[in-house]
């Protein structure tokens, strides 16, 4: 099941029901289970405020995800954080549309949960690789 909430911002999430559908078949693709997925939009100072309490960061950031899984490596199960406001710089910044960052970070959050991660140079080019594939395949849903 994945769950969209609100925060401390009025968004309303384009396209929800094809968007839950991509995100279940990202999750099946990489061979493992969706139980429950919540997304939280929210603005930059409520995840700055979630950054600085739990992760001791002292900066903004698009997303946040927290794994709320038991031991079973292939139970997808978290809570994502994410900024609407950073997105919307983002994708300005990065001369792309809201609708394809936004996606991107949403894709990115999953397949933290799935065990990837953007520590390295290899493992970030890894994850980019995977997220731009992911978003062609929503693109022909």
């Amino acid at each position: 099941m994945i769950t969209f909430f609100q925060e401390d911002v009025s968004f309303k999430i384009p396209t929800p029901l094809k968007t839950k559908r991509w995100l279940k078949a990202v999750v099946e693709a990489e061979g493992a289970q969706l139980n429950h997925l919540n997304y939280i939009f929210c603005s930059d100072d409520y995840l700055l405020d979630v950054n600085r309490q739990y992760l001791e960061h002292d900066y903004y950031t698009d997303i946040i995800t927290f794994d709320t899984s038991d031991e079973e490596e292939d139970q997808i199960e978290g809570d994502i954080f994410v900024s609407i406001d950073r997105i919307k710089d983002n994708a300005q910044n990065l001369n792309k549309t809201f609708e394809d960052e936004f996606r991107r970070v949403l894709v990115h959050g999953v397949l933290h949960l799935i065990g990837f991660d953007d520590t390295t140079d290899d493992s970030k080019a890894e994850m980019r690789k995977k997220e731009d594939d992911y978003l062609q395949i929503f693109k022909d849903l």
